[in-house]
């Protein structure tokens, strides 16, 4: 599975950027998919994740309410809409799919999202 991010940029703090990730292959849907972020000096953390079937979600306190992710299997897709933006969203943000089943987990290249004060 190949994971390619997209939609990253520079937005002013209480904007908006909407990610996306297309992975490649049939299998898309046996994967629970995530978006993962890393600032400088911080450890990877998880932000948002969606079920296979797309009935789970679950979020970081951080964003709740804020970020919203959802899937759509027939487009082997997913999306991180980001509202209201804090300078401390700034990350390199990345996709990731993972499948306890199948022992599998792919990381897409990541795509930078700066938020300016």
């Amino acid at each position: 599975v190949q994971l390619v991010e997209s939609g990253g940029g520079l937005v002013q703090a209480g904007g908006s950027l909407r990610l996306s990730c297309v992975a490649s292959g049939r299998t898309f849907s046996i994967y629970a998919m995530g978006w993962y972020r890393q600032a400088p000096g911080k450890q990877r953390e998880l932000v948002a994740a969606v079920s296979n079937g797309g009935g789970d979600l679950d979020y970081a306190s951080s964003v709740k309410g804020r970020f919203t992710i959802s899937r759509d299997n027939a487009k082997n897709t997913i999306v991180l809409q980001m509202n209201n933006l804090k300078p401390e969203d700034t990350a390199v943000y990345y996709c990731n799919a993972y499948s306890a089943s199948y022992h599998r987990q792919y990381w897409g290249q990541g795509t930078q999202v700066t938020v300016s004060s």
